[in-house]
């Protein structure tokens, strides 16, 4: 059998099941109506707003990316849930959500087979809803967030002690992803204005099925561009016992990885020339898949360890759904009133890669708020100057500077 030769250099990694289509104590959602063609919906819909979201980021991001479209897609759907009208069609259209008889069971099905139990590996995701603890939401939105996506509602009070709830929540995603995703939501993201936020976290650890020989792994060079090389830890995998699904185009070779269990793998898409010059989207990855077969490759692959955060807003109003961050925003299904805005979208994740496997993780909050924060937000809660001043002239009759306010 022909041997072939592998070299990492510039690469798009997918996690089969984490990064299209997939610790958490969660129940089994309501799945009874799920068939395999509605998870296949769903699943596709995600893989579809994937490769919208990474060909927007490749063009318009530099550096590494990388990020959950599962995690990101299971926040908006649960915020879909509440939109009407433009917003729902802008969101649809982005999110490529299909009707909610296939959306809802859909989801509810990956939900429970993200979070089974007897695994070999680590993969668990977890929903939450965060609600001002006087404002009225309708109980049959909640109902249905808390049916399909296990999306249980705490009451915080984001008016009265509005740091200490950025931190209640922000300490729930670091304990569902092992504390691998920290500070989620910055400082001055939740204010007074703030009615709701839509939490999701997933978690991966997984170890490969061949494991890499750290005592191979050497100190390599990594082409950063055609003018541009760096030192890197390359690892590397070889032998009669290096036998992996693999394939290869003029443009492109694709590797599988598989990890324990043979129910998760990795995905290596490694251009011949550069990324730029290979287009990928979910057919076109799918051809891919089916061209693999088991072959004996020589694997030579960096170590690596970043991690990614991402304020979405703009970027998914770019793709398609601006109605929904405008006072325009029709989020009725929650409250019954068109009085809610989405506010931000907030994405982080982790990812580190070595010679046992991989652990990853990311956490989306779409926070969501009253149209009145619509203006500027300004709180003068910190010392601050001042001046008084003639407003036409501006000339300065007085200046001064606050820093105790009780003095």
């Amino acid at each position: 059998m022909e041997q072939k030769y592998i070299s990492i250099g510039l690469i798009l990694v997918v996690l089969c099941g984490f990064l299209s289509g997939c610790t958490v104590k969660a129940e089994q959602k309501d799945d009874s109506e799920a068939t395999p063609e509605k998870v296949n919906a769903v699943v596709n819909a995600n893989n579809e707003f994937a490769f919208d979201l990474y060909s927007k980021y490749k063009d318009e991001k530099e550096g590494n990316i990388f990020f959950s479209p599962y995690s990101i897609s299971t926040a908006l759907a649960m915020t879909y849930e509440g939109a009407r009208g433009q917003t729902a069609e802008e969101m649809q259209n982005v999110f490529h959500f299909p009707d909610e008889s296939v959306r809802r069971p859909g989801f509810a099905k990956l939900h429970n087979e993200i979070n089974k139990k007897d695994k070999k590996y680590q993969l668990s995701t977890a929903n939450a809803l965060w609600a001002q603890q006087d404002y009225k939401f309708l109980d049959q939105y909640f109902n249905i967030i808390e049916r399909y996506y296990d999306g249980g509602v705490t009451n915080l009070d984001f008016i009265g002690e509005t740091e200490k709830s950025r931190v209640t929540i922000n300490n729930w995603v670091e304990d569902q992803t092992k504390n691998k995703i920290k500070d989620l939501i910055p400082q001055g993201s939740i204010n007074y204005n703030t009615k709701l936020v839509l939490t999701n976290a997933i978690y991966f650890k997984g170890d490969w099925v061949l494991q890499f020989d750290k005592k191979k792994t050497e100190e390599a060079d990594f082409k950063v561009s055609p003018d541009k090389t760096i030192k890197v830890q390359m690892m590397s995998l070889t032998g009669d016992k290096a036998k992996f699904n693999y394939a290869e185009t003029e443009e492109l070779q694709i590797l599988e990885m598989p990890y324990e269990g043979n129910e998760l793998s990795m995905l290596v898409i490694l251009p011949r020339k550069n990324l730029e010059s290979i287009d990928i989207n979910n057919e076109k990855l799918n051809e891919l898949r089916s061209m693999l077969s088991e072959r004996k490759v020589s694997v030579y692959m960096p170590r690596f360890k970043f991690e990614t955060k991402y304020f979405m807003a703009k970027d998914l109003a770019e793709m398609g759904m601006p109605t929904a961050f405008s006072m325009g925003a029709d989020l009725s299904g929650m409250t019954g009133n068109m009085d809610l805005f989405i506010d931000k979208v907030i994405h982080q994740a982790f990812v580190e890669v070595n010679e046992e496997g991989t652990e990853a993780a990311a956490a989306t909050a779409v926070i969501v708020a009253l149209k009145s924060s619509m203006s500027d937000y300004f709180m003068a809660d910190h010392p601050f100057m001042f001046i008084i001043q003639q407003k036409d002239t501006g000339n300065i009759l007085f200046m001064g500077r606050v820093v105790d306010p009780g003095k």
